[in-house]
């Protein structure tokens, strides 16, 4: 388990590492023909920043009322209140607030930018078609979402998204209607303008496969944590099998919070291809990675 936890780690690092490397080579395209990075990589990183803060402090309150949530309380759910609190305990975080959805698939997400301002919401498919330990896997998942500070690296991604979309269109829109430092002097513009326009098409797929291979990290992270939680891999790893038979999606999702649920949101295909742009990794996947953890 922390071999596990330890390589996921190591490999969100990588990843975001591999985010600024991309920024740093549009900044220096920038800076090449016009003579400062800064002109399109001060302004983008601003408005990203900006953006995203706004989505930080207020995304949870979006995503619980998007999902229909409703906030429950020890003398109305007992069984699951008590049982986040159990977990909470054990992991010596403050306990979050509390919320069911009424949706028959089985699935959860937890949302807040730190344990002390943390919400989880659970649907009422779980809550019946789960079994003791496979509902504590799940929570316990979750709550490592929390532990481990997930909605502040996701931030940090996005706003290096954000980042990447800007600086490529303003690259392409600058070069085309001029601007710059003795553009008129300048040779090979149009190999420039086909650099614009190959890095906007490109930059942004690569910016976003990239977000969804952190989010998928994240996701073995908070396995391996929750299961080192419980002690019992094997519950949360019956979860998913039961998710991966249940086959309904979950209604209340959507594609700006899918990355928050426990599992993928959507019934889509299991093409790798459909996998590889997925927020989540294979169910399969998860699944024996948990079964190999000692």
């Amino acid at each position: 388990m922390y071999n596990q936890i330890t390589a996921n780690k190591r490999k969100t690092v990588v990843l975001i590492a591999i985010f600024l490397i991309v920024i740093w080579g549009i900044g220096a395209l920038f800076g090449i023909y016009y003579g400062s990075p800064w002109q399109g990589l001060a302004p983008a990183i601003i408005i990203s920043l900006v953006l995203t803060l706004i989505s930080y402090y207020s995304g949870d309150k979006i995503a619980l009322a998007a999902s229909g949530a409703k906030e429950t309380s020890l003398a109305e759910n007992p069984y699951l209140w008590r049982m986040v609190e159990n977990l909470c305990i054990a992991q010596g975080m403050a306990m979050p607030r509390v919320y069911t959805i009424n949706d028959t698939a089985i699935n959860a997400f937890a949302t807040g930018r730190d344990p002390k301002h943390a919400s989880i919401a659970v649907t009422a498919g779980a809550l019946q078609k789960l079994e003791n330990e496979e509902l504590e896997g799940v929570l316990a998942h979750e709550l490592s979402h929390v532990k481990n500070y997930d909605i502040l690296v996701m931030t940090i991604v996005i706003v290096l998204v954000g980042t990447i979309a800007l600086l490529s269109d303003w690259f392409v829109r600058m070069n085309f209607w001029g601007g710059g430092s003795d553009r008129e002097n300048r040779s090979g513009n149009a190999v420039f303008l086909v650099i614009g326009l190959v890095l906007m098409i490109v930059a942004p797929i690569v910016a976003e496969l990239i977000k969804l291979a952190v989010s998928r990290q994240r996701e073995y992270l908070a396995d391996a944590s929750g299961a080192l939680l419980t002690r019992y891999p094997e519950g949360l790893a019956n979860a998913l099998a039961k998710i991966a038979s249940d086959h309904q999606a979950t209604k209340g999702a959507s594609q700006a919070t899918a990355h928050l649920y426990f599992s993928n949101p959507f019934l889509g295909s299991r093409s790798k291809i459909a996998n590889f742009f997925s927020t989540h990794p294979p169910i399969e996947d998860r699944i024996a990675r948990l079964k190999g953890m000692a």
